[in-house]
């Protein structure tokens, strides 16, 4: 965790994050209820800040202190400091979860479980490129084709793409985007 914790402070200043909230996640939260709202892996933010304006009381976490320090200071926002691979979420506690730029399998039943009903997911993160780009990610860390959206069946699927876009780094690459309810 050390280790991990000391690559993101490291990354998060390095190569910073852009500051503006993700286009899904400001285009659908309309259809979410205010209310509890969680950000895995928040990183400086964007979308954590952007949800507390909106209403939402966030649980936004990430190993990063760093990150975890840039956020807006807000009786809305909860900042909670840890591994996300040793993390457990609040079954049925939250109207929003988000996940944008990071994967963590084991998450995937939790984030249901971890919805109300009648909770909203919003799902974006990168998928293999089969040899399209030249990726250099760890596999592990990519979605397959179609995997979000079989990891979330169950759900109310508002939304669902895969599609090309350009990473932070300005560079070709792919990913999954998934809206979602919880019945």
């Amino acid at each position: 965790m050390i280790e991990d914790k000391q690559r993101w402070n490291i990354r998060h200043v390095e190569k910073p994050m852009r500051k503006n909230v993700e286009p899904l996640l400001e285009k659908y939260i309309e259809f979410a209820s205010v209310g509890d709202a969680l950000d895995l892996a928040c990183g400086i933010g964007r979308n954590t800040n952007f949800m507390a304006e909106k209403g939402f009381r966030v649980d936004a976490v990430d190993i990063s202190d760093y990150a975890l320090s840039c956020l807006e200071e807000s009786d809305k926002i909860n900042k909670i400091e840890t591994d996300l691979d040793s993390y457990d979420l609040e079954v049925n506690k939250y109207d929003l979860i988000v996940n944008i730029n990071y994967l963590n399998r084991r998450l995937f039943p939790q984030i249901k479980e971890g919805l109300k009903s009648g909770g909203l997911l919003v799902f974006e993160t990168f998928i293999v490129a089969h040899g399209d780009f030249d990726n250099p990610a760890n596999p592990n860390y990519l979605l397959r084709v179609n995997e979000l959206l079989h990891a979330f069946i169950g759900l109310d699927i508002i939304y669902y793409e895969e599609k090309d876009d350009i990473n932070l780094r300005g560079e070709k690459t792919r990913v999954a985007a998934l809206v979602a309810r919880k019945r």
